[in-house]
C-alpha cells in the first residue's frame, strides 16, 4: 500500500485544530462541524476536511466532529502521547521568558536543562530548572536524554551553537536566533522568526 505524503501546511494546522479543540471541550461542546471548525480557525471548511481526511474518518454527517475523541487522535498524530526532554539555549530575556512560559509544560514540552556561556548566569536556578555552562552541552544532554534545543542565542553564535547540538547528538532544533542555520544530517529544524513575521505584518499594513 502506498504511503500518503502529507503536506507540512496540513501538519502545522492540526497544531491549530488541537488548540481549537481543547477551548471547545473546555467550553463543554460534546461535537463540532466542519463548518463551525472552519470559523473558528479561519480556514475554509473543505480545507478542514480534507486534512483531518488524511489521518482517517472522523466525522459523521450531520453530527459533526466528537470533541475529545478527535483532540486525543490528534494529539496522538503529533506525537504527543509522551513528554519531551528540552533544553534552553541562552539565558538571555527571551531564554528566560520560554523557560517559565508554561505552556510548554501543559503540551509535554519539559524544559530539563538551559545553558549559556555567560559565567555570571552559570549555576543559576530558575523555575527549578538549572542552568549549565554551554560547554557541557554533550555531557548533560546525554545524561538528561534531551531531545530538542531551543535556540534563543544571538544570531552570530547561533549556527557555531547548532553544530554544538548535532554533536551533542540532540535529534531537533527550533531557532529563535534571526538568522537560517544548517544543522547538519539527522537533526531537525524549525525556525521561528519573529522579527519576518513582524515585517510580514507591516508589509500588509501599509495595504490597509
Amino acid at each position: 500500500m502506498k504511503r500518503v505524503r502529507i503536506p507540512v501546511s496540513t501538519v502545522n494546522r492540526l497544531s491549530l485544530y488541537l488548540r481549537v479543540f481543547g477551548q471547545i471541550e473546555a467550553g463543554g461542546q460534546a461535537t463540532v462541524a466542519s463548518r463551525e471548525l472552519a470559523a473558528l480557525t479561519g480556514i475554509n471548511p473543505a480545507q478542514v476536511r480534507k486534512d483531518l481526511a488524511y489521518f482517517g474518518q472522523f466525522g459523521r454527517r450531520g453530527v459533526g466532529y466528537a470533541v475529545s475523541g478527535l483532540k486525543r487522535e490528534i494529539r496522538c498524530i503529533l506525537g504527543l502521547e509522551r513528554d519531551y526532554a528540552c533544553a534552553i539555549i541562552g539565558m538571555g530575556h527571551l531564554g528566560q521568558a520560554l523557560l517559565m512560559y508554561k505552556g510548554l509544560r501543559d503540551q509535554g514540552f519539559k524544559v530539563v536543562a538551559a545553558f549559556d556561556s555567560d559565567p555570571d548566569k552559570i549555576h543559576w536556578e530558575l523555575e527549578g530548572v538549572p542552568v549549565y555552562d554551554i560547554a557541557e552541552l554533550k555531557t548533560v544532554a546525554r545524561e538528561l536524554n534531551v531531545e530538542i534545543a531551543i535556540l534563543a542565542v544571538p544570531g552570530p553564535a547561533a549556527q557555531e551553537v547548532a553544530e554544538a547540538v548535532a554533536e551533542a547528538r540532540i535529534p531537533a532544533i527550533l531557532n529563535f536566533a534571526p538568522v537560517p542555520l544548517r544543522p547538519g544530517p539527522g537533526v531537525l529544524l524549525r525556525q521561528v522568526d519573529l522579527a519576518g513575521e513582524l515585517e510580514a505584518l507591516s508589509y500588509r499594513l501599509q495595504k490597509l
